[in-house]
């Protein structure tokens, strides 16, 4: 059985070691929500993030998702799917069935496997990238979900960049 139709799945093979960065990006490009119980994943994905312009706040399973989403207002969100407590194919689901996250990008960053692929897209997963991947490849399917091109949009009305379409929890 292939793909489920409109589902991007991405690849890549992570190489040797590569350019680093010395400071950050001025100004945040859009606010992410990384979520994945390995802390090294963890730190991994949002040093990149970070590199890039974008705030990043993190949690550690999909349980502790469900608990900042609404304080942290994210633009989108990375989630592994193996994790203790709630794993990220439900949790995304439960984002999906709550009215203030329902449009809330979410990415699955993960092995992908068939099952992951067509479960997530049943439960309304936006993308998914294979683990391990180039940071790279990363932060362009972040930017893509928050809807930036190459120059970064204007601020949105609550000051934030990027789609700007907080949850109507958030300030």
């Amino acid at each position: 059985m292939g793909r489920p139709q409109g589902v991007e799945v991405g690849k890549t093979r992570t190489r040797g070691p590569g350019r680093t960065y010395s400071q950050v990006v001025p100004g945040a490009s859009g606010r992410v929500l990384v979520v994945d119980d390995n802390k090294v994943i963890r730190q991994l994905i949002k040093v990149n993030l970070e590199l890039e312009g974008f705030e990043v706040v993190t949690a550690s399973d999909g349980a502790e998702c469900l608990d900042v989403v609404h304080q942290v207002c994210p633009d989108v969100v990375t989630m592994d799917v193996v994790m203790p407590r709630l794993d990220g194919l439900n949790a995304a689901a439960r984002l999906r069935s709550d009215p203030r996250t329902r449009h809330l990008p979410v990415a699955i960053v993960s092995a992908c496997t068939q099952y992951e692929v067509e479960t997530g897209a049943a439960a309304g997963v936006d993308a998914f990238l294979a683990k391990p991947f180039e940071p790279a490849e990363l932060v362009r399917l972040v930017r893509r979900l928050i809807g930036e091109t190459e120059e970064p949009p204007a601020s949105g009305p609550d000051g934030r960049h990027g789609a700007g379409a907080a949850p109507s929890s958030c300030p």
